[in-house]
């Protein structure tokens, strides 16, 4: 099944709102049953099925508060969109190891995603500025 832009317009900032209301299993309900989750980076590395994806945000919503993503850009192709955005939030924990202190952070995101039959992702890659946030939450401050 091919999807439209339109689709997978849904989809991502379905994803990306249960994302900012933290809600986890809002978030799980956008990925496929035997999704691949990937944040590159993240300590366990990528993981498989959705119910596997559950840590990753359990930890990011204890770790970040008040979350905002924000397009810059997409890019198609056929299920699939690349999406370019900014990230805003509350480090009121230790995102990525860093300690947040209740700093305010903004950083770059770069988000592949694929979409299955089903029309959930099937697959999700992102990464995050790192530098970005380890400029913001600097050690010993």
């Amino acid at each position: 099944m091919d999807m439209t832009r339109a689709e997978m317009d849904r989809i991502v900032d379905e994803h990306f709102t249960y994302e900012a209301a933290d809600d986890v299993e809002g978030v799980l309900s956008t990925l496929s049953p035997d999704a691949t989750h990937d944040i590159v980076g993240w300590r366990t590395g990528p993981t498989y099925g959705r119910e596997n994806a559950r840590p990753f945000y359990v930890a990011l919503f204890g770790d970040l508060a008040d979350s905002k993503v924000t397009c810059v850009k997409r890019l198609y192709g056929d299920n699939f969109v690349v999406d370019e955005s900014f990230f805003e939030g509350k480090a009121v924990g230790r995102p990525f190891g860093l300690e947040g202190k209740g700093r305010t952070v903004r950083a770059r995101l770069l988000h592949i995603l694929e979409f299955a039959g089903d029309g959930k992702i099937q697959r999700e890659n992102a990464w995050i500025d790192m530098a970005a946030l380890m400029q913001q939450l600097p050690p010993g401050e």
